[in-house]
């Protein structure tokens, strides 16, 4: 009877602690943290191509007459800063990610004022290569966005996910840490004002 009785421990034992294991979501956290790992590897891939396109537009902009030298100067230096802050998918906190945004932001601004300024260049605007390159590079910030949002959207997954009862136990136990989001830039919920 006794023998039984220790069985019986040992089964139930064995059953609560295989229920708690296919319900910890270890395999899908693994999962979810490769992905949102793979949409930042995209991201980055995005923001590189836009950074691959600057010198081509540097050169083809320089071969205009009288360009503002300071403008050129001040996107060079943007991307310098920009190209420099190296984030993996293991440093996605609120701090880095912030950090890696305003690098990018004051890249995306001195482009936007670059192309501006542009605009005082009738021979620029009708050459071939400036043309193209600006199309590729406004294809770049759209791919940018779109990568961005992806990102957001398997951070979102993973967190979720890793906060959920019990697998939170599971994500503490095994180091699985939120991720931060990417959010709109500083001055991006006022609307522009438009004047005639």
């Amino acid at each position: 009877m006794k023998n039984s009785f220790v069985k019986a421990i040992y089964f139930l034992l064995f059953v609560c602690i295989a229920s708690f294991l296919s319900s910890c979501g270890y395999n899908s956290m693994v999962a979810k943290r490769e992905n949102v790992d793979g949409e930042w590897a995209k991201v980055q891939s995005a923001y590189q191509r836009r950074s691959d396109l600057i010198p081509n537009l540097i050169e083809t902009v320089k071969g205009s007459a009288k360009f503002e030298q300071e403008t050129l100067e001040k996107v060079i230096e943007a991307r310098s800063k920009a190209t420099s802050i190296q984030l993996s998918a293991d440093d996605l906190t609120e701090e880095n990610l912030a950090r890696f945004q305003a690098a990018q932001a004051q890249l995306s601004g001195a482009l936007s004022r670059l192309l501006a300024v542009s605009e005082n260049y009738p021979d620029l605007k009708t050459t071939t290569a400036f043309r193209d390159l600006q199309a590729q590079l406004e294809g770049t910030e759209n791919r940018i966005n779109t990568e961005r949002n992806n990102f957001n959207d398997a951070v979102k997954d993973y967190n979720a996910f890793i906060q959920q009862f019990p697998r939170n136990f599971t994500a503490s136990w095994f180091g699985f840490q939120k991720k931060a989001y990417f959010k709109a830039d500083a001055g991006t919920e006022n609307a522009p004002k438009v004047k005639f």
